[in-house]
């Protein structure tokens, strides 16, 4: 039995050990999950963890693969979702607009297998008691609501990130693209795809570059 106790030291050790490699390598997006996948990720390696642990039958060299094969294909994620909006979007989806300027969107209520009764209830949980006072109502990845009221000058969102224009963003203060782009150019930036991040706040716009 001292061996097996020992056995199931080591597998807990190198599972601690690759958990803290990959939030050193990848952030701390493990810690909060703001994403489907970065939940999977940790539910898979929970999985690992626990259906390897007290299994004899499978050693630690086969163990400390499984491992290493997990992280290989975390960090491999992590990087295409850093370098590609393609691949951003496939993997994590987008966030669904649920209303907008008073109106619900049924279609993307079905399509987020939200019900009538679902949503009312994320509205009330933020005092708000009709959809007519509410200019936009954003599902996030993770299951929030966002939301924005009519009257609000800013948006919640950036109008801008990662070299993405979010158009939803824009919208909700009622801009368009070209008017952002000529806002862009003021500031002596020429292209999108080099800006990291594009706050708009109280009628200025605030530009971090990659």
């Amino acid at each position: 039995m001292v061996v097996s106790y020992i056995n199931i030291t080591i597998k807990l050790a190198l599972g601690l050990l690759s958990i803290v490699m990959v939030i050193n390598f990848t952030g701390k997006g493990n810690l909060a999950p703001s994403s489907a996948s970065d939940q999977v990720q940790n539910y898979v390696l929970g999985g690992i963890i626990g259906g390897v642990i007290y299994n004899e039958n499978i050693g630690l060299l086969q163990y400390f693969i499984i491992l290493l094969i997990w992280v290989c294909l975390v960090l491999s994620l992590r990087w295409l979702k850093t370098n590609s909006a393609f691949f951003k979007k496939a993997i994590d989806g987008e966030p669904s607009l649920l209303i907008s300027r008073g109106k619900l969107d049924t279609e993307a209520c079905r399509k987020a297998g939200l019900t009538a009764h679902e949503i009312m209830f994320k509205l009330r949980s933020n005092n708000i008691y009709s959809i007519r006072n509410v200019k936009q109502a954003v599902l996030e990845q993770n299951g929030q609501l966002i939301i924005v009221m009519s009257g609000e000058e800013n948006p919640r969102y950036p109008l801008i990130t990662d070299g993405t224009i979010q158009a939803q963003a824009l919208d909700s203060i009622d801009k368009t693209e070209e008017w952002l782009l000529e806002r862009l150019k003021e500031q002596g930036v020429e292209s999108v795809s080099d800006v990291f991040l594009a706050e708009y706040e109280n009628g200025n716009l605030n530009i971090v570059l990659y």
